[in-house]
Formats: structure tokens, C-alpha cells, sequence
């Protein structure tokens, strides 16, 4: 399998898509990941629009039957509706503590298979679910991959409400120029309660050390780098679904 991918600075390869044909490629790369999925195990469902596909595509394999006796852990309120709207059985990380495999979705994939995640903002249950799966696989259009990570994406930071503005300043100071996330001019609350504070940079060049500083601050409960996670990332683009994991 290759084990390195390759990306214009964008994350495009430069062919302009309109809407119909990004959802066209997160539904085929949904569909693909759904077959890493196997019966009789625990697994973890993502958020977002690619990972959804996934999750329906899960279903449906239930449905006729290529698919049985699987139990699943979600990993935001929006993605545990959808679930149980399928008709997929959920369980918990207390009664499945050890998850075979997740399928979740992506901002942005490095050549090293590391990722910006939290857009949606789930990104604290997605990295909890996410550290107890053997076989993370991250689902994406081409559109995602970069050549250094933060040239597309924010870092989305989970902070605590009080004090939010002091653990904002101190995120400033790592570099990046910061901004509370709203929803119809309001905070946006997490699942947990929690806020985030989307944070921009120029560039990462060291996602190991930065994710440490962000990790170091008061106030903070988990940021957007994830880093080693990903076993998998299945890219879907014009000319076609393609696995890439780790050797």
C-alpha cells in the first residue's frame, strides 16, 4: 500500500468541483471505508458529511444481510441519531472499551497521514473514540490533502467557558490568529458544553511540538491535531477511490 500521499499547496489538483461532484466523492469514499467494517465486531462512527456516508452505507449493509451482529460507538449526538435512525445498535466505550475499527472524516491529510479534525465540532469524542480503535480510517475527497498541515484548515481548539478569553490570548501566543467559533451570532456549545476557539496559522512545521503547547495551556481541553492516529486515509477524487495507509 502506499504510504505517502501528494498535494498541490491548495489540497486541489487544481480542477475547479462544484458541489454535486465534492458530495459525488465523499459518498464514494464513504462506501469504500464501510468495507473495512466486519461482523461481529465494535466499531466507532465519525462525524461530518464524508463519515456519514460511511455510517448510512454501514446500515445498509446491515440491511441485506453482507453485515451482522456489529455494535457501535458514535461519536457526537448528531452521528448517534443517525445511528439509531438506520437502525444501527449502539453501545458505549464503558461496555466496549477496545473499538476494531472507526471510520471518521478529515480537514486536512498531510503526506504523513496526520490530520486536522474538529470542523464539525466533535473533535473531543472523535480523539477519545479515535485513541481507543485499533484501525482508525479517515475518509476524504482530494480536496483535503495538503502538503503541510494548517494551510487550509484552522486548528479547532476545545476550550472550557470560564476564562475563555485568557486561554484565547495565550493560544494567540503560539503563533496563530484566533477567533471564538459562533452559530448564528452566538457561541457554539460542543456536546460536552464546551467552546472552541478556531485557531489559523501560517503553516505548521512542527505538529508534534505544537500540539504539546496548545495541550499546555490552562483552559484548554483538546485541540485538532491528531497525529499517529490514522491506520488508513481512503481519498476519493475525480479519477477514482484510493487507499492510503501506513507500512
Amino acid at each position: 500500500m502506499e504510504q505517502k500521499v501528494s498535494a498541490s499547496p491548495t489540497g486541489m489538483n487544481s480542477l475547479p468541483m462544484d458541489g454535486a461532484t465534492i458530495d459525488a466523492l465523499k459518498r464514494a469514499a464513504g462506501y469504500r471505508a464501510a468495507e473495512y467494517v466486519r461482523s461481529d465486531t465494535a466499531i466507532g462512527l465519525g462525524s461530518g458529511s464524508t463519515a456519514r456516508y460511511a455510517t448510512l452505507r454501514i446500515a445498509e449493509r446491515l440491511r441485506e444481510g453482507s453485515l451482522r451482529g456489529i455494535v457501535a460507538v458514535p461519536t457526537s449526538e448528531e452521528t448517534a441519531a443517525l445511528a439509531r435512525q438506520e437502525g444501527i445498535p449502539l453501545t458505549d466505550l464503558a461496555e466496549r472499551p477496545c473499538l476494531d475499527v472507526t471510520i471518521d472524516g478529515a480537514d486536512e491529510v498531510d503526506p504523513d497521514l496526520q490530520l486536522i479534525k474538529g470542523l464539525g465540532g466533535a473533535l473531543l469524542r472523535e480523539k477519545i473514540v479515535a485513541h481507543a480503535t485499533r484501525r482508525e480510517i479517515i475518509v476524504v475527497d482530494e480536496g483535503k490533502l495538503v502538503e503541510r498541515l494548517g494551510t487550509r484548515s484552522p486548528v479547532p481548539v476545545e476550550v472550557i467557558r470560564f476564562g475563555w478569553q485568557n486561554t484565547m490570548r495565550s493560544l494567540e501566543q503560539t503563533g496563530a490568529r484566533c477567533a471564538l467559533r459562533l452559530t448564528r451570532g452566538a457561541p457554539f456549545g460542543t456536546d460536552e458544553g464546551n467552546l472552541i476557539v478556531d485557531c489559523t496559522y501560517p503553516g505548521i512545521d512542527d505538529p508534534v511540538a505544537l500540539e504539546r503547547e496548545i495541550n499546555n495551556i490552562p483552559g484548554v481541553v483538546e485541540n485538532g491535531l491528531f497525529l499517529g492516529i490514522a491506520y488508513a486515509v481512503v481519498v476519493a477524487s475525480p479519477g477514482g477511490v484510493r487507499n492510503l495507509e501506513r507500512g
